[in-house]
């Protein structure tokens, strides 16, 4: 069968949203003359960012990529460090550290939620370790409260990558605050989106005026705007991990909106999990497992098939109904890159194993009943 784009399908995978209201606020800024980081979306966006996860500073970045940089370079990593991580996540969570010289170090995911297994971490622990870095897969956090513990006890740095799960919530706290940084993600297939975007959140005060350097290209620009100095140079090293303010006035639209989208995306997610349970039941696949002291954020809903050739199969058969449902990450230890940059602790056999059975549900605001009904139907057909 030719290859067919999943973006142009009856139902796509994934549908960027907005809310209206991001164009006026464009022109906005337009008007406003600024349209470099840092302008009045960009604080307004920070301050919502501040409040909603309770970090003491959040700075936008390009993407949820640069934000892990800037978090490595924050951190000090350098060659010769160990940065520990899930090998089930996406090549950025790896690249941020290997820029710096540093191996990531890969353990396995736990089978239940496939967030990072706690109890792998203390394990892979060595003299060179520098950083502990979970993801949240599917919105759903990892177990903080273990590996804020293990990270202290080696003296390293716990830096979440948070890309899927703004709004989550471990044990009544907001995700992003248990780290001494956090990496969120506005890209296009997240829930709030300026199509490429992203954010570090920082809960260490030592940190924030170094950041704002690194971020400003190693200058001290901000104290420039703040009226703390009367001229600008080079202080520090950093790059330009500036969001342009035209992507924060889009941006703030969408955090103007967020409790609804989050909601309409929950409608969704709720419809798949209830309508899919009797084929749990019966032994077809397995359905997202959310621990009962944490909060997820709809980011995505994913199914684990049988096996590879079940996944395949069903990915196959929804195509030919025109729905678009695709995999997940291949684990990084075996990538040609994950074997050049990185080493693995222990057997990975929970990722090994989940990657191949993985398959994600469109999800995207605007899908009606009918549509949730059609990819649900689809999926009982190819399971049946």
């Amino acid at each position: 069968m030719p290859p067919v784009n999943r973006f142009h399908l009856a139902i796509p995978f994934n549908r960027p949203f907005a809310t209206g209201a991001e164009f006026g606020y464009i022109r906005e800024a337009i008007d406003g003359l600024q349209l470099s980081g840092n302008g009045r979306f960009a604080r307004q966006c920070s301050a919502w960012l501040q409040e909603q996860t309770g970090a003491g500073a959040a700075l936008l970045t390009p993407s949820c990529t640069a934000a892990l940089e800037l978090a490595a370079l924050l951190a000090e990593i350098g060659p010769g460090d160990e940065v520990i991580m899930p090998s089930f996540t996406f090549s950025s969570t790896a690249t941020a550290f290997a820029l710096r010289g540093a191996t990531p170090v890969f353990v396995d995911i736990r089978p239940d939620t496939l967030n990072i297994d706690e109890e792998a971490v203390a394990p892979a622990v060595t003299d060179r370790t520098r950083a502990i870095v979970p993801i949240h897969y599917a919105g759903v956090p990892a177990e903080l409260d273990s590996l804020a513990a293990t990270a202290r006890a080696a003296g390293a740095v716990l830096i979440e990558d948070a890309a899927h799960a703004l709004g989550s919530t471990y044990r009544g706290r907001p995700v992003g605050g248990d780290g001494e940084l956090a990496a969120l993600s506005f890209h296009e297939t997240k829930n709030l989106t300026c199509g490429e975007g992203g954010a570090l959140l920082i809960n260490n005060p030592t940190l924030v005026e170094r950041a704002e350097i690194m971020q400003e290209k190693g200058t001290d620009r901000a104290r420039l705007f703040r009226g703390e100095v009367d001229k600008y140079t080079w202080v520090d090293i950093g790059s330009s991990f500036l969001l342009s303010e035209i992507s924060a006035a889009f941006l703030w639209a969408q955090f103007e909106s967020a409790d609804e989208i989050l909601r309409r995306r929950f409608e969704i997610w709720d419809a798949y999990h209830a309508a899919l349970a009797p084929l749990e039941e019966a032994g077809l696949l397995r359905r997202p497992v959310v621990p009962a002291h944490c909060t997820h954020s709809a980011h995505l809903y994913y199914l684990l098939l049988p096996d590879e050739a079940a996944r395949d199969s069903l990915i196959e058969c929804l195509r030919a109904e025109s729905i678009a449902a695709i995999f997940h990450y291949l684990p990084l230890h075996s990538s040609r890159a994950g074997k050049l940059y990185g080493r693995s602790h222990g057997a990975l056999s929970v990722t090994d194993d989940v990657s191949g059975r993985l398959v994600r549900l469109p999800l995207w605001v605007g899908m009606g009943s009918a549509e949730i009904e059609r990819v649900v139907q689809a999926v009982e057909t190819a399971l049946g």
